[in-house]
């Protein structure tokens, strides 16, 4: 993994870790349930990324910076709590930050593996959306990415769009940033509006 894609990693461990400390600290958790939320949305999607991939090695147990990152989330996020609220939906803030940073993360990790195209974006998928899906489960939530929202589709979308950029060699940091930007906004407008997927259900006669 090359030096931008790490720090990219920290910056969405750290983002994560305020999103689960976040969504924690709604259900009234104590000091130890904050952390652990917190730790497993910060590296729950890179750990099954890493499983997956037979001979790597999982990203968080050699790099005691992503455990630096994580506690410094969850402290953040427990220390400045009210006033992380400036933003109309905080923990979707925080959550679409991590989900555009550890999305591109999982797909250039894709592409160093020499995997298919489709599997590096599904790689970035799983690597953006699994840490909030095991935060929810812990909570006791239907996971967002289950429902009908735009959270896994824009993961998909920005996942496309690196690979784009990357055939057609564009340099960094815009390599990097026009994607995550796009995942972002797209996870962000898409909450702030209630913007969804269409409901496959129909509404009982």
């Amino acid at each position: 993994m090359n030096l931008i894609i790490e720090h990219i990693n920290l910056m969405g461990s750290f983002a994560f870790a305020i999103s689960g400390a976040l969504v924690a600290l709604r259900n009234k958790l104590d000091l130890f349930g904050v952390l652990i939320v917190a730790f497993v949305t910060a590296v729950g999607g890179g750990t099954i990324r890493d499983m997956l991939l037979a001979d790597r090695d999982v990203f968080w147990l050699f790099d005691i910076h992503v455990i630096y990152a994580v506690l410094a989330g969850a402290i953040i996020a427990m220390i400045f709590r009210k006033k992380l609220h400036f933003f109309e939906k905080p923990i979707f803030f925080y959550d679409a930050i991590g989900l555009g940073l550890f999305t591109i993360t999982g797909v250039q990790i894709g592409i160093d593996y020499h995997l298919n195209p489709l599997i590096c974006i599904l790689l970035g998928t799983i690597t953006g959306v699994f840490g909030g899906v095991i935060r929810d489960v812990i909570v006791n939530e239907i996971p967002v990415v289950f429902q009908k929202e735009i959270y896994a589709t824009a993961s998909l979308l920005g996942g496309g769009l690196y690979l784009i950029l990357v055939h057609f060699e564009i340099p960094n940091p815009y390599l990097q940033i026009i994607p995550i930007a796009t995942i972002i906004i797209t996870r962000i407008i898409a909450a702030t509006y209630t913007i969804s997927l269409p409901n496959i259900y129909k509404k009982e006669q």
